[in-house]
């Protein structure tokens, strides 16, 4: 019987064990920072008295991060290394965590956002550097199941800042409303304000010395080489090469609504739930901290799903279970929309089940046949977390109506990440016609 595991990691005589462990744990890493950020909206909004929509531009920095340096961070691996791009990746989220404290003591709200936009530069390099590295860890084809494997580290992560927020910033933070906050004078302003940042910004220090550490132990280790590729820098011809792509062009595009879906849902859990629980009598403080506890839920369906994923991806063309996720999305959403009640709630929990196969699945097949040029490949996919900085100031525009046509503007909110879910779904049809040519 074929060794499954061996396959997955060994190709011509390399086992890539080790850095397989040590790159997959960075997976993690960035999964903490994505959602220990996510609640940050609401956090802000009230610690500084702004609204939803201003609260997003937590969101806008974090993903602005992506998109600006996936690019320069493609052409520093292509350049040096995918070892060099992890300790570079690592070395700005570990100084973009640790801005924070400066940030605390200038008790204004930009300066957290300059800190959230060097850190996710930092991510970007990371995440630019370890998926292909992922995929260049054994033979190409288990190489989409690889990533997969990976990427279910990923959400674990995610767990983590998600508990985090709750109950080491959420739960911690003054608990005087958003409407006690606004009759404020502004000496009482700056005490409450100024309490809740500390409580803040104490989870990104720790996670600062953690990333650091995390640095020094990849440093140390030697990767094999056998996985780096020509350093030769052709921009031009590459990223024509990647253009007559059309199953990377659409991927691009693909992913690009993928993690605006994705969040725009674990954003605005928050937002949703409280309304519901408020309705039933819940301190908004109270409530705020009941939906997180639905959002790790969902977190945990996630985590749970993305294993299940990839053992069936052994037996199922990834494109059509990309596709079939996608259309059960949409029917989850539909829920959401139209469902004002608890149910609703369920449906947008029930979501992270279809999503949790949909970022490293578009990944894979989009970088399908790629070979070395996959280094800017995976930088134009990582640039299409722009979708996470662009969708979610528009859903929060729509949120900030309070009610549209009667309906909870929170509600009708959740068709942009309804129509997210169709794109997906119509790339994973056009990808399967384009496999059975």
């Amino acid at each position: 019987m074929k060794d499954t595991k061996k396959s997955m990691l060994v190709s011509n005589g390399v086992n890539y064990l080790v850095p397989f462990i040590l790159i997959t744990s960075c997976f993690a890493l960035w999964g903490f920072a994505n959602d220990i950020t996510n609640p940050m909206v609401k956090a802000f909004s009230k610690i500084f008295r702004m609204s939803v929509t201003d609260g997003t531009l937590v969101q806008v920095a974090f993903y602005g991060g992506y998109f600006m340096m996936a690019l320069p961070a493609a052409i520093f691996i292509r350049r040096f290394s995918y070892k060099a791009g992890v300790l570079m990746g690592l070395g700005m989220y570990s100084f973009g965590a640790f801005l924070f404290y400066p940030a605390m003591k200038m008790g204004e709200y930009y300066p957290f956002l300059l800190a959230y936009f060097i850190l996710t530069c930092g991510l970007s390099f990371l995440e630019t550097s370890c998926n292909p590295y992922i995929l260049s860890m054994g033979p190409e084809e288990s190489a989409t199941r690889r990533l997969n494997f990976a990427q279910s580290f990923n959400p674990m992560g995610s767990l983590l800042g998600m508990f985090v927020a709750m109950n080491f910033i959420q739960n911690r933070l003054s608990p005087l409303s958003t409407e006690e906050r606004a009759v404020l004078t502004d000496n009482e302003f700056i005490e409450v304000r100024d309490y809740d940042l500390g409580v803040l910004v104490t989870p990104y220090l720790i996670i600062g010395a953690v990333i650091l550490a995390m640095f020094l132990v990849i440093w140390l280790v030697k990767m094999p080489k056998s996985a780096e590729g020509d350093h030769k820098i052709n921009l031009i011809p590459t990223l024509k090469r990647l253009c007559t792509l059309k199953h990377y062009r659409e991927g691009v595009v693909a992913q690009f609504f993928y993690v605006g879906a994705q969040i725009m849902c674990w954003t605005f859990i928050i937002q949703y739930g409280t309304r519901i629980f408020m309705e039933q009598g819940m301190a908004e403080q109270t409530a705020e901290v009941m939906s997180q506890s639905y959002n790790i839920m969902a977190m945990i369906i996630f985590c749970i799903s993305r294993f299940v994923c990839t053992f069936l991806l052994r037996y199922v063309n990834p494109s059509h279970l990309l596709k079939v996720l996608a259309l059960t999305a949409c029917v989850f959403m539909a829920g959401v929309i139209f469902l004002q009640n608890i149910f609703g709630l369920y449906c947008l929990v029930g979501v992270s089940a279809c999503m949790s196969l949909m970022f490293p699945t578009i990944y894979g097949i989009a970088l399908q046949g790629l070979g070395d040029d996959a280094k800017f490949g995976a930088a134009g996919l990582i640039m299409s977390i722009l979708g996470g900085a662009v969708l979610p100031p528009l859903q929060a525009s729509v949120i900030d109506m309070g009610t549209i046509a009667a309906m909870p503007a929170v509600n009708l909110s959740f068709f942009i990440p309804f129509i997210c879910f169709v794109v997906i779904a119509i790339y994973g049809q056009r990808t399967i016609k384009m496999h059975q040519r």
